[in-house]
């Protein structure tokens, strides 16, 4: 009896047809890292040359002003686009998965912070799964305090808009295929946000995420993450990308607080003033106006949706 394949696995079967092993396009957002980008494309190199895998390497250099730029254009085997100017992170990812010739996007950094020699190991596991992320969560990760009470926080909001578990949120090491991320491609932000808002809008979207421990090293030079900024920068984008793609979510809860403040002042118009007064009224239309947007947004939401 023959046995129907789905269709990761038929696509699984395209990619795999030149070798046993999925082929995948590395994209390197690189911005001034003169002391490290060369080392990182030797040890990728060696990593995936040694286990046989087909693979590009695309290096965008996002507008750097020290000498990295001329250190990516003696080096071969790989794919360099540069930017003329620094336009962020994202916009950098975002240029090299539109160039992209593989159906598989992995990105990593070039600052010698992720084990890039497991990125092979995400590879293989994106065959199941529409996103395989490195979750920052292994024995050795070495995070700034900081850093950690932000990160908490936002980990958590994002938690309460998907209603999933997520171990890592913005993680710079992850796998996802080339399609979907070509679907979010207008609302992905240009700057460090980048992979907050893909996780968002795939888990909102119930693609399948799966998250991998991963150890996170040092930073090898200065980091470019100015953490009051971009901790804010976060919120902004976790609480956009919801109402974008889980309004109720974000909508009941206000319209459940003005209803209850509604009762509240009913309750004193009815047992205490003998009067409806214009306070309560003010709060009822505001619970019914915030609760009929959130539900008209959730069916334009649905409607949308392919």
């Amino acid at each position: 009896m023959l046995k129907r394949l789905s269709a990761s696995e038929e696509k699984f079967a395209i990619t795999s047809s030149a070798s046993n092993y999925p082929t995948f396009s590395l994209i390197l957002p690189v911005y001034n890292e003169e002391q490290h980008v060369a080392i990182t494309l030797e040890n990728l190199h060696q990593h995936f040359k040694d286990a046989g895998y087909d693979y590009e390497i695309i290096v965008v250099d996002d507008g750097s002003t020290d000498r990295t730029g001329q250190i990516l254009k003696a080096l071969s085997e790989i794919r360099l686009i540069q930017h003329s100017q620094n336009r962020g992170y994202g916009a950098a990812l975002k240029t090299g998965i539109r160039h992209a010739k593989y159906s598989l996007i992995v990105i990593t950094d070039a600052d010698g912070t992720y084990p890039n020699e497991r990125i092979l190991e995400l590879v293989d596991l994106a065959q199941q799964a529409d996103m395989v992320v490195g979750a920052r969560i292994g024995e050795n990760v070495k995070y700034s305090n900081l850093r950690k009470i932000p990160k908490w926080f936002l980990l958590h909001f994002a938690q309460w808009i998907t209603n999933c578990r997520i171990p890592d949120i913005n993680s710079g090491m992850r796998v996802f295929h080339k399609e979907i991320a070509v679907r979010f491609l207008n609302i992905l932000p240009n700057t460090f946000s980048f992979t907050t808002t893909i996780t968002l809008a795939m888990l909102t979207n119930n693609y399948v995420v799966q998250y991998v421990p991963i150890d996170y090293y040092h930073r090898v030079g200065k980091s470019k993450i100015k953490p009051i900024r971009d901790t804010l920068r976060f919120l902004q984008l976790i609480l956009r990308t919801g109402v974008y793609f889980a309004p109720l979510r974000i909508f009941l809860p206000v319209a459940s607080i003005f209803f209850l403040g509604f009762l509240f002042t009913l309750i004193q118009d009815i047992f205490v003033r003998e009067d409806l007064t214009e306070r309560t009224m003010i709060l009822f239309i505001a619970a019914t106006q915030i609760g009929m947007f959130a539900l008209l947004a959730d069916m334009i939401d649905k409607r949308s949706q392919r």
